[in-house]
């Protein structure tokens, strides 16, 4: 046969292929901005735990981990530096390349607080109904805030815009709880176990969370079950939300078609970050019931919060009362997610509230009965 003889295609290579993508000035920066990072850890990482005002001849005490005192007033503060650290340590946050993220408000403050500090440019892909102070806030830290119409549409928007700027979408829906280190490093539930170590009832018998991503409920469950604790978590859920449904009847493609009312929480679809296994209770809560909850909290102890704030003490309120009508003595641990002032044309609006159609009378009542008689009404 005549012809030159090729070596078989599988053959072994006669010599070393080297490829070497090494770029100091890159690592430079990287080192830089992964410092800065870390030095905001080091300035703000602890908030306080409060307590919430209970006779305390009930037995059970009621406290809230107020995360609206992090540097951009919200728990996301925490969320959006475990996204930064994880997008700079993958290599995917890079020097003058745009950050992206689909977010209703708190998360785009934070990440856009993060972006400002390491020198890179900022989006936030949000529903138009988001209130003005999260805009302007956003935008204080230099951020950009892009709009659409249907909350549905915020990741695939959020998708094109990193492909065609060649930025990085940074996905809070899918990393949040992937880029949270939940076997300690001062996570939220680490901090909350060691605030609680010289209280009456140490080890919460609940605590109560709210799922926008569902990193949060994912951390503190998983770092419960890590350290051996009997803690039981909850997540409580606004009206227009599917993370109920789909916890409920074990159905992960659960979707919802309205937006939520209660900025933060509630999503359209089961997120990757919510982890349904790792939660052992679910409320569905009105959302005349959030608003009264949140309006109660600020005349127990002088508070303004943002409306996920109350769907939480309203459940933390329930499970209080479920524990004292059966003698059960222990604590009860929620959150302080942002504050009210972020909201004030919202759930502190009357006006705001005959628009929607939302009685909270009913629910402060049944608060105030609760308070008053440590019985729950109904």
């Amino acid at each position: 046969m005549n012809g030159t003889a090729h070596p078989p295609e599988h053959d072994p290579p006669r010599h070393t292929v080297d490829v070497d993508r090494s770029d100091p000035a890159y690592r430079a920066w990287l080192k830089e901005a992964v410092r800065r990072v870390q030095a905001d850890a080091n300035r703000s990482a602890d908030t306080h735990l409060l307590g919430f005002p209970l006779p305390p001849e009930w037995g059970v005490d009621l406290y809230l981990k107020d995360e609206s005192t992090h540097p951009t007033g919200s728990l996301k503060h925490r969320l959006a530096r475990s996204l930064f650290l994880y997008g700079l340590c993958n290599g995917w946050i890079r020097p003058e390349a745009a950050v992206i993220e689909a977010s209703s408000g708190s998360t785009a403050v934070s990440e856009a607080y993060f972006a400002e500090l390491i020198g890179v440019p900022f989006v936030a892909v949000m529903p138009r109904t988001t209130s003005p102070e999260k805009c302007r806030l956003i935008e204080f830290h230099g951020g950009r805030c892009h709009f659409v119409d249907d909350p549905r549409t915020m990741y695939a928007e959020a998708a094109a815009l990193a492909e065609c700027t060649g930025g990085h979408y940074l996905d809070q829906f899918t990393y949040a709880e992937r880029a949270t280190d939940w076997r300690g490093n001062n996570n939220i539930a680490e901090s909350l176990y060691r605030q609680m170590r010289d209280e009456r009832h140490p080890e919460p018998a609940w605590i109560v969370a709210t799922a926008g991503t569902g990193g949060t409920s994912a951390t503190i469950a998983r770092y419960i079950r890590y350290m051996q604790y009997d803690t039981r978590v909850c997540v409580a859920d606004p009206e227009n939300s599917c993370f109920f449904a789909g916890w409920r009847d074990h159905d992960p493609s659960a979707v919802c078609e309205l937006p939520s009312r209660i900025e933060g929480i509630g999503r359209p679809r089961m997120e990757p970050s919510f982890l349904p296994a790792a939660i052992d209770r679910m409320m569905k809560v009105p959302d005349a019931a959030s608003v009264a909850a949140v309006r109660a909290l600020e005349r127990a102890i002088g508070r303004k919060a943002g409306g996920s704030t109350g769907t939480g003490l309203w459940s933390a309120l329930r499970i209080v009362a479920e524990m004292a009508a059966e003698g059960r003595a222990g604590s009860v641990v929620t959150l302080i997610c942002d504050p009210g002032e972020r909201y004030l044309d919202k759930y502190y609006s009357d006006a705001w509230l005959a628009a929607q159609g939302l009685d909270i009378t009913p629910y402060t009542m049944a608060i105030s009965t609760f308070l008053a008689t440590g019985r729950w009404p109904g």
